[in-house]
This record gives structure tokens, sequence and C-alpha cells, in this order.
């Protein structure tokens, strides 16, 4: 969330103000590999079936539910083919109507792909199903800010989701005509539908001085995710999406000015851990982001973008690493 200094009013304290953070990935992270695999007969799958790769499916999707600088870009390669394995990108944001109706809410869209691949047999010849599967999902929260101080604010938030899993299967028709579990027909240009419903506890503290402000949140999240419908009945999935982040920020003036304002530099610290079925899906059970960047303040003029603020950020955590671009705007 992007505030202003204490010499001028807070973005806040005027209603329908929210700032919007968009990530995009420059380099992937690379994780140590793990290949996803598993084996379909002509009936069934064998040794990793569609139900245990739809939960992890939505284990991945619950990396989307929250707004996150760690995983709101995310990419991982297959070590063995070098082609991504995994990849996310999430916009999103938040904001409190005003001090006198302190209503929080906030959004997110995401898109994410997760390729597995499967081996198929009709009994004489086998052959790989490379999969891709392709996420969309979308989270909404309100709470209500209660003031323990006048820079403290403890802020409860109830979170739903929605989410769809389409399955593209690249492969000829040749084996497919020969095998009718609906399992594989789902990787068969199939989908699954999920929702989610869950909640947040956050502690905010806005710390701002004539020189400099600071900003941390502290997050809770438990969001239970479930598929529904979809074109095959029988593959269902669910998961647990538990997560514990620490988000700062430092703004200071770096001494140029532009758009009559000052030019500020940024410095950001983040960290996330991951419980429940969100642990150890992609490698890792927590991802730390050190960011760095300039924000630009164009609120003298009359447009609709009060700051811009670009960020350049190093994300890290066991056997992973990677630098993302960040760019956020405050109406």
């Amino acid at each position: 969330m992007t505030k202003t200094t204490v010499r001028r009013p807070r973005l806040r304290d005027h209603a329908a103000r929210t700032a919007l953070t968009l990530l995009v990935a420059l380099a992937p992270l690379q994780p140590h590999a793990q290949s996803v695999s598993g084996q379909l007969s002509n009936q069934t799958v064998i040794g990793g079936n569609i139900k245990r790769h739809a939960d992890a499916v939505l284990s991945i999707m619950s990396y989307t539910t929250v707004p996150d600088v760690t995983t709101s870009s995310l990419s991982i390669n297959n070590g063995a083919t070098g082609n991504p394995g995994f990849g996310q990108t999430q916009l999103g944001g938040g904001f409190t109507l005003s001090r006198t109706f302190p209503l929080y809410m906030e959004g997110t869209i995401a898109y994410s792909r997760y390729d597995p691949t499967f081996v198929a047999t009709d009994g004489a010849d086998q052959r790989a199903l490379p999969t891709k599967w392709n996420t969309f999902s979308g989270t909404v929260g309100i709470g209500w800010d209660f003031r323990l101080t006048n820079e403290l604010v403890f802020r409860p938030i109830l979170n739903g989701t929605l989410g769809r899993v389409s399955s593209d299967l690249r492969v000829g028709q040749t084996l497919i005509n020969h095998v009718t579990d609906s399992n594989l027909q789902f990787l068969n240009n199939g989908y699954l539908d999920a929702y989610g419903y869950g909640g947040s506890l956050m502690l905010d503290w806005e710390h701002y001085r004539e020189n400099y402000e600071i900003d941390a949140e502290l997050r809770a999240t438990d969001i239970y995710l479930r598929s529904f419908g979809g074109s095959a009945e029988a593959v269902q999935g669910s998961a647990t999406a538990q997560q514990l982040s620490l988000w700062t920020r430092w703004r200071a003036p770096t001494g140029w000015h532009a758009l009559d304002k000052p030019v500020r530099y940024v410095l950001e610290f983040a960290y996330s851990h991951y419980f429940g079925d969100s642990a150890g899906v992609l490698g890792f059970n927590d991802l730390t982001s050190l960011g760095v960047g300039l924000e630009l303040d164009s609120s003298t003029y009359p447009i609709i973008i009060t700051r811009t603020r670009a960020m350049v950020r190093y994300v890290f955590g066991r056997n992973v690493h990677g630098v993302s671009f960040g760019l956020a705007v405050s109406f």
C-alpha cells in the first residue's frame, strides 16, 4: 500500500484511491530440479494419479490468493529440459476508505502455468503426454481497521477466491482414441473450477516523519481451496493455503526533484513462510525478497495517477533465486 508524508493528506483518507502493483519476471527463479510425472494405463493412472496432481495444482494456486511480492512473479525451470515447469504473474492492490469509515478492500487477479508430464500406454506402445495446465484466479478481501495507536492498525480480513484450471494435452489422437478414462478426458482439453474461502489477520504500522517514511505489515492467511464442476467430475482436488508474511518499506528523498515534488528512493524487505499444502509443493517453504527502487510523485498535477514506483527485487529461498521488476501506481 502506498502512503504519503505527514505534510500531505494520506491516500487512505480519500475514498476510492488505491495502489495497484504489477510484477514482471526479468530472470526466472532457478530451483533444484524435481521432475513431476505419472503413468497412465489404458484405464488408470499408475504411480501418480490425476487427483493427486489436481491437488498439486490447487496448492500452486494458493500462492496467488494473497498480495505477496515474493511470489507475484515466479517462474521455475525444469532442470532436465530447461523449459518452465511453473510460472505465475499477479496483479493486485488494496485500500482503506478513510479513517472515519475504515473499511478495507483488496483484490488480486493471477495467472499461472503448470506443466506436468505423464506416460500413457495402450498395452503395447508408450508415449509421453506433455500437458499444460493453465490456472486463472481472482481473490477479493474485505476487512475493517481497528486502530490500536495513531500509527498501528489491526485489520481482520475475510477472503474469497474463484479460479479455473484448464488442461491442454499436446499429443496426437492415435493413443488417446484407445483410452476412455475420465481422468484422461480431463487432460485432453478439460477443465475444473475452484472456489476458496478463509481470512487473514494483519498488523499495519505506518511511521511517518519529515525526512523518511516506514511502512510494515505482518499478515497471517488461511484459505481453503476446493474444486467443483468441470469437464470430468471424477477429477477433483482440494488444498489449504496457509501463509505468514512480513513486508517492510523505507522511503526517503533522494535530493532530486521532478514534477515539482521530491523524487524518493525506496528500500523494501519481504519474507513469506508457507504452511499447509503450500509448503514444499514447489520445493521451498519460504521466500525472501530484497528490493530497491525510485518513486515519482505527480500529485501536484490534475491527473489520476498520483504516484508511480519502479522496483527491482532479488528473490531467494531454498535452492531458489531470481530477479524481478515491479511497477506500482497510486490513484
